[in-house]
């Protein structure tokens, strides 16, 4: 097994390769703006500092959100090219769940991120691996009362501390996380509701919008 983990649902670009056993190596690099420029280097160094080569991989994972637009199908195009192109199989797994598996806590918790215009995405975990909720986008102070007494993973914590006043680390995505998760699932099966089809959760409308009534100037 050899997978091959990628994420930019959040403004991290992060890559990992993992053996099944453990992280060969990783990188991960933040700046939301810059997503489609940072990502298959970033995949280059780390497959060159594993000594490994695109074509050993046996296993895509990608973080399908939720996350903004532009970013997050950076790395689902990117995901779904490589997996056409090698013939292998490409696993999605939410970008929470990578947040909530890297936190590595033992208790009830809420992982929250950036989801822009003053909002969140997040969702409630018993522990590291059980996601209690389907994620959601919302304003933290219209969830606050509901989350009160829990820590909170991620940049939402950081970004919003009235709403979420125990946050904790990380509080960016790691791929080395995902991939660990992804390897965990697929040594026990893979089977069931283990991975999400390689699908963007977006949970809102982009920002880009067709304008309405415009005028048509080219010839009929």
């Amino acid at each position: 097994m050899l997978l091959l983990a990628v994420d930019t649902a959040t403004p991290a670009v992060t890559v990992a390769l993992h053996d099944g056993g453990s992280v060969l190596a990783a990188e991960s690099q933040v700046d939301a703006r810059r997503h489609g420029e940072l990502l298959l280097p970033a995949v280059d160094r780390v497959l060159a500092e594993a000594g490994l080569a695109l074509a050993d991989v046996t296993d895509l994972v990608v973080g399908v959100g939720p996350g903004p637009y532009t970013g997050l199908r950076v790395g689902l195009v990117t995901a779904a090219a490589f997996g056409s192109t090698l013939g292998v199989p490409v696993h999605g797994l939410c970008t929470l769940d990578g947040l909530a598996y890297a936190a590595g806590l033992d208790e009830p918790f809420v992982v929250a991120t950036d989801a822009r215009r003053k909002e969140v995405y997040w969702a409630r975990y018993a522990d590291s691996r059980t996601r209690l909720t389907e994620p959601a986008v919302d304003r933290p102070a219209d969830i606050a009362g509901e989350l009160a007494g829990l820590p909170a993973v991620g940049a939402g914590g950081t970004l919003y501390p009235e709403a979420f006043p125990d946050a904790r680390g990380p509080e960016h995505q790691s791929a080395a996380a995902l991939a660990s998760l992804a390897a965990e699932r697929l040594g026990d099966g893979g089977g069931g509701d283990a991975f999400l089809p390689p699908l963007p959760l977006y949970l809102r409308r982009p920002d880009a919008q067709v304008p309405k009534n415009y005028k048509v100037v080219t010839p009929k």
